[in-house]
């Protein structure tokens, strides 16, 4: 359950703040969201993104790996929480051929920032 009034972070604010700007249709990965927001770690907007409190306002299903593979989702990496956060991309016109995202022009890289 999550809290009414959660306490974040300052880096998982900045976190959150960058991810509302992912367009809707448009993916981005970890390591796009890291270097927007100049943090070296990839993993560590993982752990924030796993503990969004603000979904799906932050729309955090918008993030996948490196990889172009579905990544993970509310702390699993398989299971329903993966098909929820296919089925919600889908929604947007997001496709996946099994774990790995169809159309690379899919991927947003925050160029603009």
């Amino acid at each position: 359950m999550k809290k009414i009034n959660p306490e974040v972070t300052e880096f998982q604010k900045r976190v959150y703040a960058t991810t509302r700007k992912i367009p809707r249709g448009k993916v981005t990965t970890y390591k796009h969201l890291a270097q927007a927001i100049r943090c070296d770690s990839s993993q560590a907007v993982g752990q924030a993104l796993k503990v969004n409190p603000f979904a799906p306002e932050v729309p955090c299903h918008r993030v996948i790996r490196s990889d172009l593979t579905i990544g993970g989702f509310s702390g699993q990496l398989e299971g329903p929480r993966i098909e929820e956060k296919k089925a919600l991309l889908s929604k947007e016109g997001v496709e996946f051929d099994g774990d790995r995202l169809l159309n690379p022009d899919d991927v947003y890289a925050f160029d603009n920032l």
